[in-house]
């Protein structure tokens, strides 16, 4: 099962990755995590042998933090590149998207990120906080 949502922050997507972490009945393939200008893009692909009562938790916790998304054309290749084994480099080159994460659940890169974007900005905007 594949999920595709937008997320107004990063704490928001801080939390979907605590909660890939933490919950023990969903068994996580990869998740990717964009950034761009106005907010998050965070994909989870769950392995098949999560349970229908996991899914349905998963995606209502995903409701109530973010909405469903569409990604247009450049973010879809994008996702679809790191999927097939691309590079993070190499798709961010390509597609000109910020690919913060692709993988396993990793809070530590997200959290660098959001640093270095403030440091070299001088301000956090608001969806960095």
């Amino acid at each position: 099962m594949e999920y595709i949502y937008y997320l107004s922050n990063v704490s928001l997507s801080l939390r979907v990755v605590e909660r890939l972490l933490c919950a023990t009945q969903l068994p996580v393939e990869f998740i990717t995590v964009i950034h761009q200008i106005n907010g998050w893009i965070v994909k989870v692909k769950l392995h098949d042998s999560a349970t229908e009562r996991s899914q349905q938790n998963f995606l209502a916790f995903l409701n109530e933090i973010g909405t469903p998304y569409e990604p247009g054309f450049r973010v879809r290749m994008a996702l679809w590149g790191l999927e097939m084994g691309q590079s993070a480099v190499d798709v961010m080159r390509r597609y000109q998207v910020a690919v913060v994460s692709h993988g396993k659940p990793d809070r530590v890169e997200i959290e660098e990120f959001r640093e270095q974007f403030v440091t070299g900005l001088g301000y956090c905007p608001e969806t960095l906080a």
